[in-house]
């Protein structure tokens, strides 16, 4: 059930971070407040697939 995702820079695009979620119990797409090191701040970044 679980399933491997990356998290993207919702500014540049570029993927920062990877992490795993649980899909039954977090249907929707996750958003979370990161830090870009490309930005130099922190910015929202949104779930992905990995490729």
């Amino acid at each position: 059930m679980r399933e491997l995702i990356s998290m993207a820079c919702e500014e540049c695009g570029r993927r920062n971070y990877t992490t795993d979620k649980n899909k039954r119990n977090q249907p929707d797409k996750f958003v979370a407040r990161r830090y870009c090191k490309w930005c130099k701040k922190h910015t929202t970044h949104k779930e992905g697939k990995i490729k």
